[in-house]
């Protein structure tokens, strides 16, 4: 029976990885299935029971270190080196167990399949050519998926691979992003006024940073309210937020009824499990998180970005990310949102909702500049052709829209 080891490098990065796991279950249920995570615990694969082979640690960066780099002196003293030396022994005592790696990360991930001695497939989810317009390799990656052992290079979005074709890279391959396959509303019910527009809010799911954020667009909902009485916010919130939604509002000086929050002229209602509804239902979008705002991007939907104060969505990554997501996205103030940028972001998202040209702009250049769900089935079909042929067949990128 084939098996496939994964070995992804951050933790989005471990959820495109589950989102693949879960195409290949569909498809082929009794693949065997092992797991490498570089960075944090893997949670994501211990949610869908798959095994982890090499050990696993969190340390003070979060694996948010390319934004700020003095973090790996955290992370040195927090046992990096000890656990980066464990996970190489890992792969390398486990190689031969498997029939194909699946790289899914920058270089670090792929240095990782390489080490395996395997054939693997490198899925560079975490590197696009739409920062700068032009994708450059760092030199050991591009060493790495030029050898006969990697037998595909795979990109988030089509303008990287074929900027990385026109390179002349060969075996490139369009993948898509994993995580927005799994935008599919339910239909639910959330309670939205006739007449009023919609906002979603989007925090982030990594404590303690998601509780930091959340108080952040809490105060954005009571000062856009403040501005206009016709707008409905809805958070998107994981479970460990909303289970302590009562500490949060009472910290923040809201009112909590149910998943209702209140303060003065504002509300905002948190319905658990709604998150593909409230993103497609939203008129726009306040974000404080990377992955959850590209799927809203895919969406078609204007994406106010706040930054906070990390570790993640610090200007800094918010900055980088307003040049991946295009159109769609408008970034607020240089620094940390304080209470002057959050009344610049109240303003915005008020002319953004009136906007009627920018809003049906939006909708067209978000899923043409991202591409349209599908991207964990395509690339658990690659894997899945591999095992059977051994090989894959040059892409036609022609075959989907610019």
């Amino acid at each position: 029976m084939a098996k496939v080891l994964l070995i992804s490098n951050g933790h989005g990065e471990d959820n495109d990885a589950g989102f693949i796991i879960e195409a290949l279950r569909r498809l082929r249920p009794e693949l065997e299935l092992a797991a490498l995570p570089i960075v944090g615990q893997g949670a994501e694969y211990r949610r869908r029971d798959v095994p982890i082979i090499g050990p696993v640690a969190d340390l003070p960066s979060g694996g948010f270190t390319k934004t700020n780099r003095l973090r790996l002196l955290g992370d040195a003293a927090g046992g990096l080196v000890g656990l980066t030396i464990g996970q190489i022994r890992a792969a390398r005592r486990h190689r031969a167990e498997f029939d194909l790696v699946l790289g899914i990360g920058d270089g670090v991930a792929q240095s990782f399949a390489a080490i395996t001695g395997r054939p693997f497939i490198a899925f560079i989810t975490s590197l696009s050519a739409l920062y700068e317009d032009h994708l450059t390799l760092e030199p050991i990656l591009r060493w790495e998926v030029r050898r006969d052992r990697c037998l595909a290079l795979v990109t988030r979005d089509l303008f990287t691979a074929r900027n990385l074709t026109a390179q002349g890279y060969a075996k490139v391959r369009f993948g898509g992003l994993p995580s927005t396959d799994s935008i599919v509303p339910t239909g639910r019910d959330l309670a939205v006024p006739k007449g009023a527009r919609m906002v979603a809010l989007l925090p982030g799911s990594r404590p303690p940073e998601a509780d930091r954020n959340l108080a952040t667009l809490l105060r954005l909902a009571e000062k856009a309210s403040a501005l206009r009485g016709d707008l409905a916010f809805r958070a998107a919130l994981v479970p460990r937020l909303r289970d302590r939604l009562g500490t949060l509002a009472e910290a923040s000086g809201w009112a909590l009824d149910g998943d209702r929050l209140t303060r003065g002229a504002a509300t905002v209602i948190c319905p658990p499990d709604a998150f593909a509804d409230i993103l497609t239902r939203s008129d726009a979008v306040a974000a404080m998180a990377g992955l959850a705002a590209e799927q809203a991007v895919v969406a078609g939907k204007p994406v106010i970005q706040i930054p906070g104060t990390g570790p993640q969505y610090t200007w800094k990554f918010a900055e980088a990310q307003t040049r991946l997501l295009g159109v769609n996205a408008r970034l607020v103030g240089t620094r940390a949102a304080g209470d002057a940028e959050l009344d610049q972001a109240a303003r915005l998202l008020s002319e953004t909702l009136d906007d009627a040209d920018y809003l049906a702009r939006c909708a067209t250049e978000g899923p043409r500049r991202l591409g349209t769900p599908g991207g964990a089935e395509r690339i658990a079909r690659m894997v899945l052709e591999v095992l059977d042929r051994g090989r894959l067949d040059a892409d036609d990128l022609g075959q989907f829209e610019a």
